[in-house]
């Protein structure tokens, strides 16, 4: 946990010599990176949710007939 605690207060004190333009800067890109996480998670949870249905699509007779060709 101390790693942790250590690499907060040396990015703290790297955004606090920072002029207030580029705080701005700052917060803006960390708030892309958490919406890239949001992004992904949901399209991931999408993919996992339409398995099932895909699974009954795609494993049926006239598929199989096909595959072996």
């Amino acid at each position: 946990m101390q790693a942790h605690s250590s690499s907060e207060q040396r990015l703290l004190g790297k955004i606090q010599k920072l002029p207030p333009e580029q705080v701005l800067l700052v917060e803006d890109f960390i708030d892309s990176l958490d919406m890239q996480n949001t992004e992904y998670n949901l399209t991931f949870a999408a993919a996992k949710l339409s398995e099932p249905v895909l699974l009954k699509i795609w494993d049926n007779p006239d598929d199989a007939e096909y595959d072996k060709l």
